[in-house]
């Protein structure tokens, strides 16, 4: 494997200056976030804006009306729901179903390497009320996969983000469902392009843009997969899409999205359970619990743009109004960049690298203008707690 420096400035068309924002504990090293005049980064704008702003009475009587034209007369189902079984995919499925009236058949692709509580919750979700289907890639391609995308994008998930957004697509094309109901536009909660942020739902012909690094998954052909592995990741040829009607809504445009508050709804209505310990590299113990190999997206995160889990966590937590700017800084600088030891050996035996090839990995995908080396240690240049 060929293991070459990334230029990581162009390649995500970032600041050299890094500026923190004023209200949370984001940077503006988040590819696509926009701070404004007075130093408020785009997601603590807009969650000014939907607290403020929005009529979530009439935004909900727009969901009514939508759903009310897709609504199933025979029982059939009406609409899809990706899920994983976890809070937010587990919130918007019990919403629809038994406030809303709805039939949804719930998707699942399979995560990379799945965890013992992840299962526990997909199977709680499941005996809770929902039909469900899962798909399953092929295992040697997949292993192929999350090698070559920890190396050449620095995202050991993009195999699974194929997946992941293309899946669900294909079962709507399928069983003729036009209108798939997502959670959080993350591009509009959490920082990033706001094009679609007063939408109820995003364009299906740019999504590769966002979701998959603009990267299509033919792309790998080139490193000796056959179109046989790959043809399991591709959503629907376009014409397909258009024919069904097919949308990508997201329930956070119609109801005021709160990731803790949906925790406390799944645990009450569809069996979510959370790890016994907090999760690597941050304080919580509720999100992102399905795959063993969490832990190295957010740590290679944290090389390429000084964002961590814990700094994405208390951003939110932040603009929730569960903590302060200042409380946020000191968890950042407690948990942000802790190295995901517990499945470590195991990642490195899934992707058959070495662990000195992994630190050459990493070390090809860390930027000047982030790090540098203080007393032989990798060391962040700008520190929010530094500020308190």
């Amino acid at each position: 494997m060929k293991i070459i420096k990334k230029n990581v400035l162009k390649k995500y068309n970032l600041p050299k200056e890094i500026v923190f924002c004023k209200k949370c504990t984001i940077s503006n090293q988040r590819p696509r976030i926009t701070f404004n005049k007075k130093g408020i980064c785009s997601a603590c704008q807009f969650n000014e804006f939907k607290r403020n702003k929005i009529n979530w009475g009439k935004r909900e009587e727009e969901l009514l009306r939508m759903l009310d034209k897709i609504r199933s007369k025979t029982n059939k189902h009406d609409i899809i729901v990706p899920c994983s079984g976890g809070k937010d995919g587990s919130f918007v499925a019990h919403q629809l179903k038994f406030k809303y009236g709805m039939n949804p058949l719930c998707v699942t692709w399979r995560p990379i390497a799945p965890t013992k509580i992840g299962k526990i919750n997909l199977e709680n979700f499941i005996k809770s009320g929902f039909d469900h289907v899962l798909g399953v890639p092929k295992a040697k391609a997949l292993k192929k996969l999350t090698a070559l995308s920890t190396n050449y994008l620095g995202e050991p998930f993009q195999p699974f983000v194929y997946g992941q957004y293309n899946y669900p697509v294909k079962v709507a094309v399928e069983n003729n469902i036009s209108v798939m109901m997502y959670g959080e536009n993350g591009e509009v909660e959490y920082g990033g392009d706001m094009q679609y942020a007063n939408s109820p739902k995003t364009n299906m012909l740019i999504r590769d843009r966002h979701y998959f690094s603009s990267i299509p998954i033919q792309y790998w052909k080139k490193y000796g997969l056959k179109p046989e592995d790959l043809n399991e990741y591709n959503a629907p040829p376009i014409e397909k899409i258009i024919k069904n009607k097919t949308e990508m809504h997201f329930l956070s445009y119609y109801k005021f999205w709160d990731p803790q508050e949906n925790f406390y709804y799944c645990k009450k209505h569809t069996g979510f359970q959370t790890n016994p310990d907090r999760s690597e590299g941050t304080y919580t113990k509720f999100a992102s619990l399905d795959d063993k190999y969490d832990g190295f997206h957010y740590y290679l995160m944290f090389i390429k743009f000084g964002i961590g889990r814990a700094t994405s966590d208390t951003a939110h937590e932040i603009r929730d109004g569960k903590i302060s700017r200042k409380e946020g800084a000191m968890l950042v600088e407690k948990y942000d960049g802790e190295f995901p030891k517990k499945f470590y050996k195991l990642f490195l035996k899934y992707c058959n690298i070495s662990e000195g090839q992994f630190n050459k990995i990493v070390d090809s995908w860390r930027p000047a203008h982030v790090w540098k080396k203080e007393n032989k240690k990798w060391t962040l240049r700008k520190k929010i707690w530094e500020e308190y």
